[in-house]
């Protein structure tokens, strides 16, 4: 049980106590340092500990968020501090100085901390009040502070993320973040919420799957349940802070499944009439799967870069600040939201294929958006990257060769020639499995040569300035070169097994993202090279191509997807169950 010592003689009246218990602490008085430094050997090392004034005034929200955040080994408001086992070390050194000087003593352990080098984090507050008061005047006028701010409109404004598409700001948070306190209030936890958000987009693919259009109109409405409770489960999570790894797994995840899924039961549907949509539905998820890559990529080459300006980056800036433009681009590069709300409506009102045409337009007008600016940005800006930068960049091009070396190797290719290999590469092995027979031999000497000069363009550190394209290119040449083989072969089944392998390596892909997000680095080499990475892969699926019976490529394709289905999940539950890395969360407004 988490334990809170409380410094300095009780202040008659104050509900500190019951709230601090109301928190889950077990409360301990300690009337000075001394006995401070005594109450905390009693505490096992192992828990959560804090130490708060006794005269603290402020809102319970303010104490739940220095007190309880799982997300930080310490963090601080004033009047109050507390640490987990990873800075325990810290605090306890930092009482045995009895630090003196003026302010609350909470404060002062905290300054002592954060001078020996632990980071202390330090929650925006707002208009929630923490203090502590110095006399009886200075008291009632943070009393009154705290009667002024009603402390739970702030926590269930606080509990809405704070970047969020049009659709899910005007249309869904208004409400669902009632639904998180609902869900709070009896003890749901967000997996829970999440898992739930899961089952029903799964039922909604099921009634898709019907083919009659009683399972589309139901298919829409439960997906647009299923996309209230995604919001719902971030919600509840800021709402309770109730943050975990597994959790932002489970989210980041699931999303990608649900989406999917769907898919794939419109694809079913359709068949059940007649109307093959497979390859519009593998072209969708492809689409959709590069067009996350270039986010990450992008996102994983620029965030630690010095000098990292650019003037398509400051027309950006200047163009947030025209609050009706902030919502045209988001909206126009369909988001979830906007995504999830077409997809339900247009899935209840027409036909599959109607919905895979407004998705590949839709997205692929996306995508040609944000990369565009993204390449504008890059090549405008002096961006210096950093050796974590290429790591990265290296790590989610999900190479083969890099598997086997452990890591790239500086040769003397030029600076800037390595996204134009790959993205050569990557049009030679899809042209030519588009120009070309299914099952000729030639094509098993053009993916030798893709695997040659992938290995090439990732063989020096990827610090270029377009060198986050590399990670998307290879994407779009092993996923593409999957679809056509399978639409040539031409025989029952072969998309459809091509799709599951597409979403089998896509699940592997994504995973190596939110890892290396959350600061665990990429998955091991190993399972890179048992997977075979993406020329490994793209190698096998033409030389099945081309010593295969037609007949006998689906079965292929459905093996190789299960192997490396099998392979990943495991790898990657083992993972995330036993991690200890860092949730990753998108913070709510702020307050």
């Amino acid at each position: 049980m988490p334990t809170v010592i409380l410094t300095g003689p009780p202040v008659p009246g104050s509900p500190l106590q019951d709230e601090l218990r109301s928190l889950g602490f077990d409360v301990r008085p300690a009337a000075g340092p001394e006995d401070t430094a005594t109450a905390l050997a009693g505490v096992p090392a192992q828990e959560r500990v804090a130490v708060v004034d006794s005269a603290f005034v402020g809102h319970p929200h303010a104490l739940r968020l220095a007190l309880t955040d799982p997300r930080f080994d310490a963090c601080a408001v004033t009047g109050a501090f507390a640490v987990k086992a990873g800075a325990r070390a810290a605090l306890d050194q930092a009482a045995a100085l009895a630090p003196a000087g003026t302010g609350p003593y909470a404060d002062r352990l905290a300054a002592v901390v954060e001078a020996a080098g632990t980071t202390v984090q330090r929650p925006d507050l707002g208009s929630l009040v923490a203090a502590v008061p110095d006399g009886e005047a200075e008291r009632s006028e943070a009393l009154a502070a705290v009667a002024a701010v009603d402390d739970e409109a702030v926590r269930l404004r606080t509990a809405v993320k704070s970047r969020d598409g049009f659709f899910t700001t005007f249309f869904i948070s208004p409400y669902s973040r009632y639904i998180a306190r609902w869900c709070a209030r009896r003890g749901l936890t967000p997996n829970q919420v999440t898992t739930a958000s899961l089952i029903t987009a799964l039922v909604a693919a099921g009634c898709a799957a019907t083919g009659e259009r009683w399972g589309y109109v139901t298919a829409g409405v439960l997906l647009l349940v299923s996309f209230v409770l995604d919001c719902t489960d971030g919600q509840l999570a800021r709402y309770s802070l109730q943050y975990s790894t597994m959790g932002a797994w489970l989210d980041a995840t699931f999303d990608r499944a649900k989406e999917y899924a769907f898919y794939a039961g419109l694809a079913l549907g359709a068949a059940r009439n007649g109307d093959d949509v497979w390859a519009l539905a593998l072209g969708s998820m492809i689409l959709m799967t590069c067009r996350h890559v270039v986010d990450f990529s992008f996102n994983e080459a620029n965030h630690d870069a010095t000098a990292n300006t650019s003037p398509t980056a400051a027309l950006s800036g200047r163009l947030d600040s025209v609050g009706w433009t902030v919502w045209v681009r988001r909206m126009i590069i369909l988001p979830i939201g906007e995504r999830w709300a077409m997809i339900a409506v247009l899935t209840a009102v027409t036909s599959p294929r109607t919905v895979f045409y407004a998705l590949l337009i839709g997205c692929a007008f996306g995508a040609l958006y944000t990369t565009a600016g993204r390449v504008l940005r890059s090549v405008t800006r002096k961006a210096k990257r950093t050796d974590r930068a290429a790591r990265a960049l290296a790590d989610l091009a999900d190479s083969g060769v890099l598997a086997w070396t452990g890591y790239p190797r500086p040769t003397k290719r030029p600076d800037r020639a390595a996204p134009w290999l790959a993205l050569g590469v990557s049009v030679l092995m899809t042209g030519a499995a588009l120009t070309r027979d299914f099952g000729n031999p030639w094509l098993i000497g053009t993916a030798a040569v893709y695997a040659l000069f992938a290995g090439a363009a990732v063989s020096a550190p990827l610090k270029g300035p377009l060198d986050w394209l590399i990670p998307p290119l290879f994407r779009f040449g092993e996923y593409v070169t999957i679809l056509v083989l399978a639409a040539k072969a031409d025989v029952p089944g072969a998309l459809p097994a091509a799709f599951g392998l597409v979403a089998a390596v896509a699940y592997h892909h994504y995973d190596t993202v939110y890892r290396i997000r959350g600061g665990s680095g990429a998955p091991p080499h190993w399972l890179v090279r048992t997977t075979g990475g993406h020329e490994g892969r793209v190698l096998l699926t033409v030389v099945l191509a081309t010593v295969l019976a037609r007949d006998a490529f689906p079965v292929a394709l459905t093996a190789t997807a299960v192997f490396v289905a099998l392979v990943v999940l495991v790898e990657s539950i083992r993972f995330w169950v036993s991690s200890g890395a860092p949730a990753v969360h998108d913070e709510g407004e702020p307050a």
